[in-house]
């Protein structure tokens, strides 16, 4: 009897081998891989990034139609970046910009201001900054589009929360196209002194589009404009005559000149007559009054031009920063804080 028991246990067994002698085992291998067990391997795990710092700041932005927008410090500074240098700009360059867009925004923050009391900045050049839409953006850049998009994107978020401080706090950081030679202390434009605003030399050149320019007035033009201002001034006898007496300033532009005996500032007549910038030189004669300018913008701070130049000689963002705006330091800042 346990003869036939131990040979029917052996014939079970050689049952239950014989199909994996045959055929291996590749094919319970293959069902226990495919089994899904609802985890992640340990070495593909998801890390999810932290917000970036200018992300967590959110700026109210008074668009040119009354409303308020509210965006992202990131998403903001990347609208200003695009409207305010050109794209085509080398990226050390492009980041000082918004590095300097940034600080200038941080330095607004808690002000109210008359013209848009309801928001912390606005979209108008004559009190803020320039700001563009992304879609316009694209429109202007053309097959551009994408390349000039990563690229405004990257010197926001290659600087991401970074701004100019001086003892410890946000400056003003204002900035202009370009310089002829030499940037102007503030105190020469504005009347007032800041220590990190002073006149520094500034390599850009003949690569600026018009950076010469001329502006020509009939002399009843320039009679009708000035004495509209200047009602005191003697515009008589010979043109060669009206102007006396030039001041330079730290640059060498115009800091003050007499017109028909009346002094009048550099800037004041900029502004008056239309120029690009206080560096002229003028010519005037029975055929007219004619200015010769060089360079474009108030000439305070960074000249973005001047910072183009710069970056193109293997400067650092933070080095051009540091460059135009004296006694400064390049640090992470979070409002507030």
């Amino acid at each position: 009897m346990k003869q036939v028991v131990a040979t029917a246990l052996a014939l079970l067994l050689v049952l239950f081998l014989l199909p994996l002698l045959l055929f291996g085992t590749g094919g319970l291998e293959q069902t226990e891989q495919a089994a899904p067990t609802g985890e992640l391997p340990i070495d593909r795990t998801v890390v999810t990034p932290s917000p970036s710092a200018d992300s967590q700041t959110q700026i109210r932005v008074a668009l040119t139609d009354g409303s308020v927008l509210t965006l992202g410090l990131d998403q903001y500074l990347w609208r200003v970046v695009a409207a305010e240098m050109p794209a085509s700009f080398e990226l050390e360059a492009l980041k000082a910009q918004a590095a300097a867009a940034r600080t200038y925004t941080l330095s607004k923050l808690g002000r109210t201001v008359e013209k848009h009391p309801d928001a912390d900045v606005c979209t108008d050049i004559t009190c803020c900054q320039a700001y563009i839409d992304p879609d316009q953006a694209a429109a202007n850049w053309g097959d551009n589009a994408a390349a000039y998009t990563a690229k405004i994107t990257s010197a926001v978020s290659e600087t991401d929360g970074m701004a100019v401080l001086y003892d410890g706090q946000p400056i003003q950081a204002v900035f202009f196209s370009s310089a002829a030679g030499r940037t102007v202390d503030a105190v020469e434009v504005w009347g007032n002194s800041v220590p990190y605003l002073t006149g520094v030399d500034s390599p850009e050149g003949d690569e600026v589009p018009n950076y010469h320019s001329t502006v020509t007035f009939t002399l009843e033009e320039f009679k009708s404009k000035l004495l509209a201002q200047y009602p005191d001034a003697d515009l008589s006898g010979d043109p060669a005559g009206w102007f006396q007496n030039t001041v330079p300033n730290s640059a060498g532009g115009v800091e003050q000149v007499d017109v028909g005996g009346v002094t009048v500032s550099g800037g004041a007549l900029r502004t008056l007559l239309g120029l690009r910038s206080t560096s002229f030189t003028v010519t005037a004669d029975s055929q007219g009054v004619t200015f010769s300018v060089t360079g474009y913008g108030h000439g305070v701070g960074m000249s973005q031009y001047g910072a183009n130049a710069l970056a193109k000689q293997g400067k650092t963002y933070d080095e051009i920063l540091k460059w135009y705006y004296t006694g400064v330091e390049v640090a992470p800042y979070t409002p507030g804080g």
